[in-house]
């Protein structure tokens, strides 16, 4: 019986993470209905895990199940959109002064994963603007865990799907984005090296302001 437990456990989280981090971060899922079926055999799972990571992911806000009709994505608003990056800059800038205090600044984790970001080609195809929002994510995530604040990282950790959906609109409405975003990420550590807590607020805000104007002008 426990076997059969645990077993019933992988497959559900094995389709909680193929969907969060393969399916729902695509944007052309957004205002679409899953099917279960397919994303069955996509996985490898039968349905009742793709149907029990589907609900923990309603529980996420990510999917709403609409009765007849099955699992849809909505697409993120506008508001959600404002939402999210006042959100990430409340967190980002909390863990950034405690960072600074601490000395606790994970500069070679931050710059290694801003190198790899400035490395990948000038014309992102729409896999590489996924690999690009996902080391995006890894940048910031790095500053949320040096906080050493479990919680907060864990919130943040959750934003993540919303945080490739809307970072890939914004890479693709702009072209030059790429290379503003390596800039303002290279000015968030250069002031959390500084030890300027003001000067890397400023430098965060300045990050997600932009970000948010891009995605909100269309």
């Amino acid at each position: 019986m426990r076997k059969s437990s645990g077993t019933a456990a992988s497959g559900r989280e094995k389709a909680y993470a193929y969907l969060r981090e393969n399916i729902l971060v695509d944007p052309a899922v957004q205002g679409k209905f899953l099917n279960e079926q397919e994303l069955a055999a996509e996985i490898g799972v039968s349905r009742t895990p793709v149907r029990e990571a589907l609900l923990l992911l309603v529980s996420d806000g990510l999917v709403e199940l609409i009765p007849q009709r099955g699992a849809y994505v909505p697409p993120v608003t506008g508001r959600e959109m404002s939402e999210l990056m006042e959100l990430r800059g409340v967190l980002e800038s909390h863990a950034a002064r405690l960072v600074i205090e601490q000395n606790r600044v994970p500069a070679k984790t931050m710059q290694d994963t801003l190198d790899l970001q400035a490395r990948l080609p000038e014309q992102l195809t729409a896999e590489a603007a996924q690999e690009f929002i996902r080391l995006d994510t890894l940048f910031h995530q790095a500053l949320i865990d040096a906080a050493g604040n479990e919680l907060i990282s864990r919130t943040y950790s959750k934003l993540h799907v919303r945080q490739i959906l809307v970072g890939v609109s914004a890479l693709f409405r702009t072209g030059d984005r790429r290379g503003q975003v390596c800039a303002e990420h290279q000015d968030i550590l250069d002031a959390l090296m500084s030890g300027d807590a003001a000067k890397a607020q400023e430098a965060i805000d300045h990050h997600l302001a932009i970000t948010r104007d891009i995605l909100l002008r269309t």
